[in-house]
Parts: structure tokens; sequence; C-alpha cells
């Protein structure tokens, strides 16, 4: 009885460096998004893996996760990474040996006590944007997207299905490991409070982008010679914008690489969340957003974030006739947050494009180089930092993509200017310099020693 313990011992001690080598062998470095999946109790039905090499599609994806959930329990906690790869595993996992090293722990405890498990090495990108989407289709409920400091707190569902959502961040180079580790950490804290509760969950760890993107080059057995190298193209899949459809077609547009913000709590600023994963992956409500031919008003309503129970974004834009410029002129005027019957006001300051333009900014804050400011400083308009980066916004006009941007940045910046400037006195220099070799004379008559002298009469 004790040698069947041991064996069980040891088959599931190699249990994690099985999937991870399982990555390892079967996924090309691409742009493609692994994904984890096992039970706490019940089991996954069972799915046929998918070949090696091969990219799930949508189609694929979605008669993956639904067989395979199909007797799963329906409280399903999805870990959504920023972003994720197979490399991550491979060189922070502990694959080869080195487990002391291994930066997720408690993932590999979990699917140690699992009681099924399912890899999908593979998965396309824009699959992977998705899949929160997906996994509401088959569970049948909205996700919920939680914070774990505050998951003690809630009430969760113990019979009803629920898909609880936990956004983990990922940052590249030297933090990579160090920020793995606190996924893992996070990962480990949730699965706590489910064990503590005695609630059967489905946990899913998977990203929303790739990590690390590699061109797939295919191995040509034949071909042992040198051969000329080509750039890698560049993958411009990107996330969509949020569009809001008003009564006529789309009216208003937005877009941000990142939607960051902060608050000011007993004399502490919180860190920083993102919400730019929350908002462009179809699952932010635009409950509350119009739109007309002279006012457009987005509204981004959110729940659970910064330890609030509701939280929304609201940019009200209009548009103006201004006779000097004999055009109308669309401005972003105000910035409106509401967290829970709260609320917060900022006036948007030179932020402003033609009408029938977007409008483009690098960087839209209220700390450094502010173009949003407070309202009045006697609401809670200074105990909120914003910054969003590379912005893009419109509320006029829209006809389903952008129109052209019209950038907050100057096209003769100061960095400009110095350069025009600098070649403009090196180009006076320079001429000055050749309308001087130009002007150099030489002498057309010379005296020769061995001919006769030049007599030149006096008397004339």
């Amino acid at each position: 009885m004790a040698e069947v313990r041991m064996q069980g011992l040891r088959a599931s001690a190699v249990t994690f460096s099985s999937l991870l080598l399982t990555f390892f062998l079967i996924s090309s470095c691409g742009a493609h998004v692994p994904l984890i999946i096992w039970t706490s109790k019940g089991s996954l039905l069972p799915v046929e893996p998918p070949v090696a090499g091969h990219i799930l599609s949508w189609t694929q994806a979605h008669s993956h996760l639904s067989t395979a959930l199909g007797s799963a329990p329906h409280t399903v906690l999805l870990f959504l990474q920023d972003k994720m790869s197979i490399d991550d595993f491979t060189a922070y996992g502990g694959v080869f040996g080195n487990k002391e090293e291994s930066v997720f722990p408690s993932l590999e405890a979990s699917l140690k006590e699992a009681s099924s498990q399912l890899v999908l090495p593979e998965i396309s990108w824009p699959v992977a944007e998705k899949i929160p989407s997906l996994l509401q289709e088959i569970v049948g409920t909205s996700p919920l997207y939680i914070n774990p400091a505050t998951l003690k707190e809630q009430n969760l569902p113990s019979a009803d299905p629920a898909l609880l959502v936990i956004g983990l961040p990922y940052s590249s180079g030297v933090q990579t490991k160090e920020v793995l580790r606190k996924n893992d950490e996070v990962i480990a804290e949730v699965l706590q409070v489910m064990k503590d509760r005695d609630l059967p969950f489905t946990a899913v760890y998977t990203g929303l982008k790739p990590s690390r993107m590699m061109e797939n080059l295919p191995v040509d057995v034949e071909s042992v010679g040198r051969t000329l190298l080509q750039a890698p193209a560049q993958d411009i899949t990107t996330k969509a914008p949020v569009i809001f459809n008003g009564t006529q077609g789309p009216c208003i547009m937005l877009w941000a690489e990142q939607l960051n913000v902060s608050f000011l709590r007993n004399q502490q600023w919180s860190e920083w969340v993102d919400l730019g994963p929350l908002t462009f992956n179809n699952s932010v409500s635009l409950a509350g957003s119009v739109c007309n031919e002279t006012v457009s008003r987005l509204v981004l309503n959110y729940a659970n974030v910064l330890s609030f129970n509701s939280l929304s974004l609201t940019f009200d834009m209009s548009r103006k006739f201004f006779p000097v410029s004999a055009r109308n002129w669309s401005t972003l005027d105000r910035l409106e947050i509401l967290y829970d019957q709260q609320l917060a006001t900022f006036i948007g300051r030179n932020i402003y494009s033609p009408a029938e333009y977007s409008y483009h900014c690098q960087r839209v804050s209220n700390t450094r180089d502010p173009l949003l400011f407070p309202w009045n400083t006697s609401d809670s308009s200074n105990q909120w930092r914003i910054t969003f980066t590379d912005f893009q916004i419109q509320g006029f006009n829209v006809t389903g993509s952008f129109s052209y941007a019209s950038d907050c940045a100057s096209f003769f910046s100061p960095g400009i200017w110095m350069g025009l400037v600098t070649s403009l006195v090196l180009v006076l220099i320079l001429t000055y310099g050749l309308h001087m070799i130009m002007q150099l004379r030489t002498m057309d008559r010379f005296d020769d020693p061995k001919g006769p002298s030049i007599t030149v009469p006096q008397a004339e």
C-alpha cells in the first residue's frame, strides 16, 4: 500500500514538469498563447489533444472548451494575464530540474491536487483576446471582475454558474521573474479562498496576448546552405477600439494602449490599475452613452475596481463652430469619474481637433504635463491620478474606423526647431566658405629669370 502511495506521489510530482515540457516540445515560437485548465472536484470531459504545432482557431477553441467544461464545476476562475508565452514557463518554471528556481510553486501544487486538467499549448492571438467572451458564452453568465484583495468579503454564488475574472499584470525585462512570482501568489490566495468556502471550481490560466513573438521558420532538411535572412514581418493585429452605436450607426470611438488610474486612500496612493484589458475585450458596459450632432458622451462602466463596487469613466465632448477658422471643432470638455456615488470632475484643456478628424495624444494625464485639470478643489479630483497612453478618441463623423488623427504634439517641436536652426547655421558657414574659395584669383603673368627682363619706360 505504501509502495502504491509513493508511486502516486512520484507521478504527481512530475505532472507540472510534464505540462511544461509539453509546452516546450509541442509549441512553436510564434504569436500564440497557451491555456491551462484544471478542476478542484469532478472531471473535465476527455478532449482529443491538438496535433503538435497546430494552432487552435475560434471554432476549435470553442469546441475544446465546451466539451471539457461540460461536466466541470460551473464556478469558473479565469486568471487572465496581460501577456503570456511558452517561454515564460520554460525560462522560469524549473522545467529542466531546477525546481528551487521555479516561480510557479502554487500553480504546480494546484495541478498536483487537481482532479483533472487540460493543456492547450497554442491558441491564436485574436482568439486569446476573446477568451472572456468565449467562456461567457459557455458558462452562460456575464464575467465578474474581482479584486483578489477583497475576494474574502464578497458573496460568491455556490449553486448558480459564475465567471470570475482575476486580472494579472506582466512586465518585460528584469522584472518578469518577480511579476510572475507575485502572480503565482495571487493564484494561491484566490484558490485558498475557494477552498476555505468549500466551493468547487474550474480554473483557467491564460493571457490576452503573447509576451514574446518570434517568426515561425519552417525547417527544410534539404536546405543546408547559406540563405539570406529576411526581416520578420510585424504582426499588426491589435485590440479593437470601443465603439458606441447610436440610432444611425457608430458615433463614438475610443482606443488607448493603457488607461491607468490610481486613487489616494488613507494618505497613500494605490498601485496603478490599467483599465485597458477590461475595456477592450468587449466586456465593458456603455450604459449611459449618448451622441448627436453637437454633443457626444461616452460612459465606460466597471465593477470591482480599486476596491470600489462600481466605477465609471465619462468622456464629454462637444462640437462647436469657430468663425475665425471657419470650421467645426471637436473638444473634450470634461472627464468624470463616478465611484460609489462620488464624483470627480476634470476639465480638458487643449484637447481639440477638427470635427471631421480624431484626436490623438501619446499621453493624456493630470500629473506631469497635464491636459486634465480638477474642476474645483472641493471635490475628490485631487484624490485621483490619471494617465492615458497612446490615447485616441473621435466623437463625431464616425464611419466605423478612425479618421485622420490630429495629434496633440505640434509639428515643429523644440527639438525640431533646434535641429533646423543648427542646420541653417552650418549651411550659412558652408556657403560663406565656398564663396571665399570661389573669389580666389591667381596671377596671369610671371617673370622668367632666364629670359630678357621686362623694361618699363618711366617717361610714359
